[in-house]
């Protein structure tokens, strides 16, 4: 389901400071694609502290499918 929330957000690279990031699209029950500085990833919504949890460091989505001849490394 597509949607546009743009507020501070924890991210993860930054040591869980808030920052601007944009929730685009809600993927799984609690599982969210978030784009904070140019780059999609996947993000969390804690219903505890009220925020979203944003996995800049790992949980970043790729815009294309690795081609067969691509390095794997």
């Amino acid at each position: 389901m597509k949607c546009n929330i743009q507020e501070p957000m924890h991210i993860h690279s930054l040591g869980g400071e808030l920052r601007e990031a944009t929730i685009v699209e809600r993927i799984g029950e609690n599982e969210y694609i978030a784009e904070y500085g140019g780059v999609r990833c996947t993000a969390i919504y804690n219903p505890f502290s009220n925020s979203f949890y944003v996995d800049d460091k790992y949980g970043i989505i790729q815009d294309r499918v690795p081609i067969r001849d691509d390095m794997c490394r």
